[in-house]
């Protein structure tokens, strides 16, 4: 069943992909201002992750981070995008999870996950084919402290709870929870098990944008087995873009910062199956955004960003967050335009929030003759019911009946409202 023409909300997802080489402590203050930036454009959330290794993604702990930008940020939701489960003992998640709830005044959404980056697991000398599991084995614990039941005790393999129950509970009465879903359908059986939300965070590349169409489904599936149901409206679609006012400026500014991004992060460091290194960056470009690349990225326009929103929405069958992936393709400056361009007139536009101004503008000119008419009439007859306006508006109109017949600006064939008199002005030679 699609989804109606409800509105959608609107964040990013910041990794963060950052290229090595810059200040880490500059980058993570760049980051808590780009929080701000978003916020006082009146973004809907803001999503960070957790990595441990790589070079490029440096926030150990999004809980931290984004607790840091409660302070300087006023509305936008504060998401952990993700918290990599298997790493922490449950307790410990949700106890921090609340503290992020008190400390954003009731802001925090709460996003998990298995781990995505192997070398992560390595260090921790964790067994991939566990990830998943245990992500499932926390979430089932977690969800049951945060929801404050009686105390109890849990025994497995990985972790032990022995009379527990979380002493503070979260500002939300059910703060928002989300599993990650790739290509796999595990995230999305997963929400479907708890009666969740879902974040699409392989949906910025060409075989995650092809799998949505059917990804749905298995969160279906699973909520009808374990006597849950799952909302649209909760499922966020992850989408890559950098925007401009013109295509030409949009991808000159993007081409290289995407290039490295590709060769040196995806392909070079993550060394992620199926790529290969592109040494002609405007072959990149074309990649990513053309038929070829399935839509992977737009970079263009604010009008190419909206068709790409609504063909997603159509072909997935509708969605409630869209996360924009937050990247360093562009320079700072252009990075913040293109965010403001999108709050600006893409998100207006997939919203109606211009529909109705538009309908009014059209009513005006559809009704102009009848409504100037009649303004014009009523205007005319307060000056003729005065006798010194009468005479003033008669000499008006004879210096501009004289100025029309020596070849200067030809007089208004009516007074308009708002516009004032016919003015005279000076002969050109």
């Amino acid at each position: 069943m699609e989804m109606s023409a409800a509105r959608i909300k609107f964040g990013t997802f910041l990794a963060p992909h950052h290229p090595m080489g810059e200040n880490p402590t500059l980058q993570f203050q760049r980051d808590l201002q780009f929080a701000t930036h978003l916020d006082s454009l009146g973004f809907d959330e803001f999503w960070c992750g957790e990595h441990h290794s790589s070079g490029w993604e440096m926030i150990a702990s999004p809980e931290m981070f984004l607790a840091a930008a409660g302070q300087v940020t006023h509305t936008i939701g504060l998401g952990t995008g993700v918290i990599s489960l298997p790493y922490h003992h449950p307790f410990n998640v949700a106890q921090r999870i609340v503290q992020l709830d008190h400390m954003t005044r009731g802001r925090a959404l709460f996003g998990s996950g298995p781990g995505a980056l192997p070398s992560d697991a390595y260090t921790l000398n964790i067994d991939p084919l566990t990830q998943r599991d245990r992500q499932d084995e926390a979430l089932g614990v977690i969800t049951r402290l945060l929801r404050g039941e009686d105390r109890f005790s849990y025994d497995c393999d990985w972790f032990t709870l022995r009379d527990a129950q979380l002493q503070l509970l979260p500002v939300q009465e059910h703060i928002p929870m989300v599993a990650a879903s790739t290509i796999s359908p595990s995230g999305m059986q997963l929400a479907g098990k708890y009666g969740m939300g879902v974040l699409s965070i392989a949906s910025n590349s060409a075989e995650g944008i092809q799998a949505l169409p059917t990804q749905w489904s298995f969160a279906q599936e699973s909520a009808a087995k374990h006597g849950n149901t799952v909302d649209r409206k909760n499922w966020r679609v992850m989408l890559s873009w950098h925007i401009a006012e013109t295509r030409e400026e949009a991808r000159s500014q993007a081409v290289h910062g995407l290039q490295r991004w590709h060769n040196e992060y995806i392909h070079t460091i993550l060394g992620r199956p199926g790529t290969v290194a592109v040494e002609n960056p405007w072959e990149l470009l074309d990649q990513f955004t053309g038929p070829a690349g399935g839509g992977a990225a737009v970079v263009g326009t604010p009008d190419d960003l909206v068709q790409a929103i609504r063909a997603i929405q159509k072909s997935s069958g509708g969605f409630g967050v869209v996360l924009g992936f937050a990247h360093d393709w562009a320079n700072r400056e252009n990075t913040l335009k293109s965010w403001d361009l999108v709050a600006r007139y893409v998100i207006p536009e997939i919203n109606g929030y211009t529909a109705n101004l538009r309908k009014s503008a059209d009513f005006v000119i559809e009704k102009q003759a009848e409504l100037m008419s009649g303004a014009t009439a009523a205007v005319m007859q307060k000056i003729m019911e005065n006798e010194k306006a009468a005479a003033a508006m008669m000499t008006t109109m004879q210096q501009a009946a004289e100025q029309a017949a020596n070849g200067k600006k030809k007089p208004d064939a009516a007074f308009q409202p708002g516009t004032g008199m016919p003015t005279t002005t000076k002969e050109t030679p």
